[in-house]
């Protein structure tokens, strides 16, 4: 019998708290968990020439990405992250907004506002690349969220918007390296690379990506609760009749 999503989840969240891998904030469970090594396994990103090309880079907004986010500053590149369940779509801080020094407090959730502003869609930058926060990764590229899909849509978003495909990557602790056969939807977001805090994978995933948004699957409710998607509705279609 196949494994669920959910089974994985919560196997991976037990592992971490039994083997004290996480850290601040905590429960760990129905959440990206925070873990020891997030530090390392971003200094692996680093070195990337993905990275080191890349002038505009979207990243997850959950803590063991912290520091991923403030080295995007330090580095002078634009920094991308979507908001609370999308509503108001994504904050851009751009690093001449960010005083030597502050990187790390501008890419905190609790004052990335006071950094950036939030941008309209239909004023998106093109994304170079895409980090994509995760419970459970396989080696393969098939990624486990934390089972509401926001990932897999903000990259179809994008790519709805005509941004090209780019590389998608996770930063995990080593525990969250998962053997089980993840189910996948053809909406489900893959990854290209991982960092964990040991190694750097490629996945050479042979899963292909959203290419955009699958409207026959979002509902009415979906497009009140993320009036985002309403916006790209309404933008794809003038863009159609013009």
């Amino acid at each position: 019998m196949k494994t669920s999503k959910q089974e994985i989840r919560e196997h991976t969240w037990e592992i971490l708290e039994k083997n004290k891998f996480g850290r601040f904030p905590f429960p760990l469970k129905n959440r990206i968990p925070n873990f020891k090594g997030a530090e390392k396994a971003a200094s692996f990103v680093f070195q990337m020439p993905e990275y080191q090309q890349a002038q505009v880079i979207k990243v997850n907004p959950d803590s063991p990405q912290l520091p991923i986010r403030a080295q995007i500053l330090r580095d002078g590149k634009t920094l991308l992250v979507p908001t609370p369940r999308l509503r108001a779509g994504f904050i851009m801080v751009k690093p001449e907004r960010v005083p030597a020094g502050e990187e790390r407090k501008a890419a905190s959730l609790s004052h990335i506002k006071s950094y950036g502003k939030e941008i309209p869609i239909a004023n998106l930058p093109r994304i170079d690349l895409f980090f994509a926060g995760s419970v459970a990764l396989h080696r393969d590229g098939r990624r486990v969220g934390k089972g509401e899909g926001y990932a897999d849509r903000e990259y179809a978003i994008i790519r709805e918007l005509g941004n090209p495909e780019i590389p998608v990557i996770g930063t995990i602790h080593s525990a969250q390296l998962t053997d089980a056969d993840v189910p996948r939807e053809p909406y489900d977001l893959t990854v290209d690379f991982i960092a964990t805090e040991n190694e750097f994978i490629p996945t050479n995933t042979p899963y292909p990506k959203p290419n955009g948004i699958q409207w026959d699957l979002v509902t009415d409710e979906e497009k009140e609760e993320m009036p985002v998607l309403k916006e790209i509705w309404e933008l794809t279609k003038s863009q159609k009749r013009s």
